[in-house]
This record gives C-alpha cells, structure tokens and sequence, in this order.
C-alpha cells in the first residue's frame, strides 16, 4: 500500500494562486488557509513521473520524435545572451509535405514537462492524419528537460536567474522555433494553426494575437483570458466550484460548508490535531490546520475541473462524474457517521479511488520555489476570493497588499498586476479583439471553474466561442466511446472552423496556374510567357 504525497499534485495548470496565505483575509480564523489551497494550473501534476504508464503507451502510439532547439535565453535584449536547449516533440508521420502547403499543429507547451501534455492532448493527434498536418509540441521553458543555466537548480536559484521565465520569452520561443523549423523543411508557406488548453490556451490565444503573421488561427480550451485585475469579479472561480457541487446535491454542499469551522474547533482542543491526522490518515502528524484545509480546497477544485463524463486519470484515477461520487459518499454513509468521516469519504474518492493508498502526506516544497509560483508572483496575477453567499469554501477576501508582501519574501519581486492585461489585452476584450483579432476559437465547459474568466460569447464572425456542458480541455482530450453527444459536436465544429482557416489561406496564398506549371515543369514558366507574349 503505497503513501500518496501530496508534493506533486497541486498545481493543475489553472489553479493558478500559491503564493502565501496572508494573500487573503478570512474573519475569523485566518490561520484557516494555507498557501497549499491556492488554485495553480498544470505544473505539478505535468512531471515525467506523473505520466502513468497507460499515458506513455498512449503517447507512444503516436510516433514521434524528440527533438532539442537551441533557444536564446533573452530575445528581448541584443546582448550575446545565454542559450538552452528547449525540447520539443515533433511527428511528420501524416505530414503531407510544404509542396503541398500542409498544416503545422503546434501546441503551446504548459508549466511542465510537455509528454505530460502531449499524452493528455488526444485531440490535436487525432485530426492530424485528416488534415495532413505535422505535429508539433514544444516545451515551455523552465519546464520539464527545457532548463535555462544547464539545471533546474541554477535556473531556480533567485529572482536574476528566473527573470527570464514569463509568457512574453516564452511566445517568442515559439515564434522562433516555429521560423527555423519551417525555414529548415523548406516549409515556409506551411500554414500553423496553434492549440493549447489552460495556461496553454491562453498562450494560443495571446500567440496568435501577438505573432499574427507566424499562426493562421488558434484553439484556446479553457483559457482564462479575463481573470486578471478586476475583469471578472474576484469571487468567481470559487463560486463556480461549489456551484458544481450544489448542483449535485444541496446537502453536499451544506456539509462541505459547514466542515471548516468544525475542522478549526477540532484543532483547537487538545490533541486536536493528533486526532484529525487520523481521522484525515495522514502519514505524519498534522502541524496546522490549514495544511489540511488546502488538501481538502484543492480536491474540491480539481474534481470540479475534471469532472468529465467517463473515467479518466487525466489528474487522479477517477470515475465518471466524480463530483456526483462524492456527493454520493457524503450523503450516503451510515447514521452515526460524523462529519468530518463523511469528508474524508468524499475526498478519498480524489486522492484514493482505486483503494491503494495506506495514508496520506500533506507535505509540500516549504520553499514554493516551483515555476508557476515565480509566475503568478509576477505577471501571472489573478485574484481571487471566496464569498459568504454562494460559495462552499471559507469566507476570505483578496488582499493584494499582503500578496506583493509574500512574494517579496519568498522571491524578492513585487508582482505587475496590470503587465498582463498591457501586454495581450483583457479590458474591453470584445472590442479590441473584434478591430484586431481573428480565427480564435475559445472553447469552454460550463463546469469548469475557469470558464468564469474566459470567452463564453462570440466576438466577430472569426473570433468565437464554443460553450458546452464540460469540464476543464475536456474536448482537447482523446475521443472514446463515451463521449457525449454535445462533445462529439462540439470537436466537430472545431474541426469544421480549423478547415475554414487552412481553405482561406491556401486560397489566398496557393501559387497560380502560371507558377505550378513553372514548379512542375523546370522551367518551362519562361517558355509559356514568351509564347503568351507573342
């Protein structure tokens, strides 16, 4: 029976605040919270040793290479700057070649290691054959084997050497290996046509804005645009989570709500902790309450992310549903079951559905010094808050004054709320990316608690939004015979709008009559002219 560590399976690429507590503000204990329940997005679960072997086999089966690119450590700057070796997986097994001007599929590479996203991105190698395309899935830097400094260590080891980790180097990775791959295969009128999902999507999405020239189109899964300043109100994400939940069952909800105060009660006697490490089967004592507590937030975050329609190990090995199984377990269990036993039911079936897991260790980095907290202490900053009215989790408010102070305690920065939204917009969004964007499609189920930071409506005719019934990129997925009737749909359009792109452009672009005749016959393009001109 094995423990199951907690170190690894916090930060699914969009749960997205992990800085520190006193980034919030709860009435009346706020020792309640720990930095642990802040939301991340992928990173953690997207390491090599989170790749099951069902997902390597998967991955496999799509026969690709990998391959490494020397990549400039600083494109912004014209200083002979460092270089790393990024790494990125690329498969020509479908490619129809750029005499034929075929498609390049690139997946904008997450926080983590990209096998991890590539095995989990079903979609984008399914419709390769279809369309002819060559796939392409480069890392992000500072993820995965993708090091700048030669090691994760040097690369993490303070505020000047992880400078150079931000969204803006990252697009540009992009774009320059994008240029020289294409440049190298001769395949320069190639069209690209970007995917990503979560952090990956907003980075498709904000590519194909930023670097129209380089991508025709993009497909952003689950991309929280908007969660940024105050364009979406501070409460949503929390309040979709347990909307999610409610929708389940009332009663669910209501003992979710009502088990953090008992939680801080029990604490509080004595032994208190000694008791809830076994209530909880912790593998080593509990030292503070709010360690537990952020266990239990992000359970109920992530089950409301991939609360997808069949059984999946995307994050965990779950059922279809989950969040119905846990409900399921909470409400059911026997007369005398206490309410803390009834939570820990629940949450089992996240961290423990198979059965496997003899205890439980809370323990985590003590140095939050991973790369999506160095983001989110910088640019990556998205508040968030928790309301008394609608939401199932504690009451706290978001307070950016004690967030800039955590991050100058653990990094030495004081994050830019605004550089985000100045960089790739977010304001008046509807407006601006209707005068300067097209072919964007963003994709969102109505279940995932990020949806309330994204595009749910249509901007233009070529900048729209796909909304369906799902849970987190569950469309980027690999289909299966369960899937339901609205996803199979919704993939269906996808593919409709993505064919409309690479049409229009080799339309606009394809060589005439005269130039395929010049191509094919040697030369022979001289000869016809002279005799046309005769």
């Amino acid at each position: 029976m094995a423990a199951f560590s907690f170190t690894f399976l916090l930060s699914f690429s969009l749960l997205l605040f992990s800085s520190t507590s006193s980034a919030f503000e709860s009435e009346p204990t706020p020792h309640l919270r720990s930095p642990r329940s802040f939301p991340h997005l992928l990173s953690k679960f997207a390491k090599p040793n989170k790749i099951s072997v069902t997902q390597k086999q998967k991955l496999n089966q799509y026969g690709y290479e990998t391959r490494y690119f020397t990549q400039t450590l600083d494109h912004f700057s014209f200083r002979d700057a460092p270089t790393f070796n990024q790494r990125y997986l690329i498969s020509t097994e479908h490619w129809d070649g750029a005499e034929r001007m075929a498609p390049i599929f690139m997946y904008c590479g997450n926080e983590g290691d990209i096998e991890w996203f590539a095995a989990n991105t079903g979609f984008v190698w399914e419709i390769a054959p279809r369309f002819g395309a060559m796939v392409l899935f480069p890392e992000h830097r500072y993820y995965g084997e993708s090091m700048p400094y030669g090691s994760k260590d040097e690369a993490y080891k303070n505020a000047d050497t992880l400078a150079y980790l931000t969204a803006e180097q990252t697009l540009a990775d992009y774009a320059v290996l994008l240029r020289e791959l294409k440049r190298n295969l001769s395949a320069e009128a190639c069209p690209v046509v970007l995917f990503g999902g979560s952090y990956g999507g907003m980075l498709a999405a904000w590519m194909r804005l930023k670097y129209p020239h380089i991508a025709i189109g993009a497909l952003a899964s689950s991309a929280p645009v908007l969660q940024f300043e105050n364009i979406v109100p501070y409460e949503t994400f929390y309040d979709l989570v347990s909307d999610d939940f409610r929708r389940e069952s009332v009663s669910c909800f209501n003992a979710i709500k009502e088990s953090w105060d008992l939680l801080v009660s029990v604490s509080e006697n004595t032994d208190g902790l000694l008791q809830l490490t076994k209530n909880f089967r912790l593998c080593r004592e509990l030292k503070n309450v709010g360690d537990l507590s952020g266990w239990l937030e992000s359970a109920y975050s992530y089950l409301a992310m991939v609360d997808y329609p069949y059984p999946s190990d995307f994050l965990m090995p779950l059922p279809g549903y989950p969040i119905k199984e846990v409900c399921r377990r909470i409400d059911s269990a026997p007369d005398g079951t206490s309410l803390l036993e009834r939570i820990f039911e629940g949450v089992s079936v996240y961290y423990n559905y198979t059965g496997t897991v003899s205890c439980f260790d809370l323990d985590d980095d003590p140095h939050g010094m991973n790369g999506w907290n160095w983001q989110a202490c910088t640019e990556m900053v998205m508040p968030m808050s928790s309301s008394a009215e609608n939401s199932m989790f504690r009451t706290y408010d978001y307070n950016f004054t004690s967030f800039q102070e955590s991050c100058w305690k653990s990094f030495g920065v004081k994050p830019r709320p605004r550089w985000i939204t100045t960089q790739f917009g977010g304001h008046q969004f509807n407006v601006t990316c209707k005068n300067s964007g097209s072919n964007i499609i963003f994709a969102n189920g109505l279940l995932d608690p990020w949806s309330g930071g994204s595009i749910l409506q249509n901007v233009s005719d070529t900048v729209v939004a796909l909304v369906t019934e799902g849970a987190h990129h569950l469309d980027l997925r690999a289909s299966t015979p369960n899937d339901p009737d609205w996803l199979v749909q919704q993939r269906a359009s996808e593919i409709r709008l993505i064919e409309g792109w690479i049409n229009d452009y080799k339309q606009a672009n394809a060589p005439s009559l005269f130039q395929r005749i010049s191509y094919r016959g040697g030369g022979s393009w001289n000869w016809f002219a002279n005799l046309l001109a005769f």
